[in-house]
């Protein structure tokens, strides 16, 4: 009979399907018991608060202004997320300009281990050391195993190696695997408040009413018609004057053409 010594071979923080642990390599086809257990640490929570406020929205798309000045583009916003208003799920389509966001998100990080136990019986029928070793199963199948470098087992008391095995032992192997874990979570809370009303106006200020009127219908002034005959404004007489003087000057101008002549 040949068993493991009564400390487990461990290595913390392998991965599943990274190095091997253990005495063997257990394929999933073989008959093989496995046992997982999982241990949770210590969980902690961090909280992040984020404020805005809303400055533009069209359809599914919201604009928000950051506290620290910086404009934030959320498009096509889910018609399933919704912000807490007054006690109130409110949707992307009831979100106004103006109203201030306030988003809360709790992430808490829990550690944990989960530690598997695969353990396979069998007796040894061919051993090819140092990395082979053949045993047949309890259901008289044959299954192949390769063992880790430098792997020890103990046989009757005394710690050997695979080049002391031989055929016809019994040998029970078992792999033990820690893998260490961090599980995340996020939780996020929207909270909003609306905008303010507009203020009414005060009791005491008068409020101006302007009442529009019609305006008052212009007179125009109706065109004359033209006289027919133009008004007599001037006499006769100046035409006469100048007449006359023509006469005056061809008479002294005949004249003086006879005294020439004479």
């Amino acid at each position: 009979m040949i068993s493991l010594g009564s400390s487990k071979t461990i290595m913390r923080g392998l991965l599943a399907g990274g190095a091997l642990c253990v005495a063997f390599s257990l394929p999933a086809a073989a008959q093989v018991k496995s046992t997982e257990t999982v241990e949770h640490g210590t969980p902690t929570k961090q909280v992040t608060v984020q404020r805005g406020e809303v400055v533009y929205v069209s359809g599914n798309d919201v604009v928000i202004q950051m506290q620290d000045g910086s404009l934030r583009d959320f498009f096509n916003v889910p018609e399933s997320t919704t912000i807490t208003v007054d006690g109130k799920q409110l949707n992307v389509h009831q979100i106004k300009v103006g109203m201030k966001i306030e988003k809360q998100v709790i992430t808490s990080t829990t550690p944990r281990v989960i530690t598997k136990v695969e353990t396979v019986t069998g007796k040894v029928w061919h051993v090819s050391p140092p990395s082979t070793v053949i045993l047949t199963l309890e259901d008289g199948t044959n299954q192949s195993f390769k063992v880790p470098m430098n792997q020890k087992f103990t046989i009757n008391g005394v710690e050997t190696d695979v080049f002391n095995l031989r055929k016809g032992m019994v040998v029970s192997a078992q792999k033990v695997t820690e893998v260490p874990e961090t599980v995340v979570t996020q939780q996020a809370k929207v909270n909003g408040t609306m905008p303010p009303p507009p203020p009414s106006p005060k009791a005491d200020v008068p409020v101006l009413i302007f009442v529009a009127s019609a305006p008052a219908p212009v007179e125009t002034a109706s065109a004359e018609p033209a006289p027919t005959k133009l008004p007599k404004t001037a006499s006769e007489l100046p035409v006469l004057g100048l007449l006359g003087m023509l006469l005056c000057g061809l008479s002294l101008f005949s004249m003086a053409v006879r005294k020439l002549i004479a």
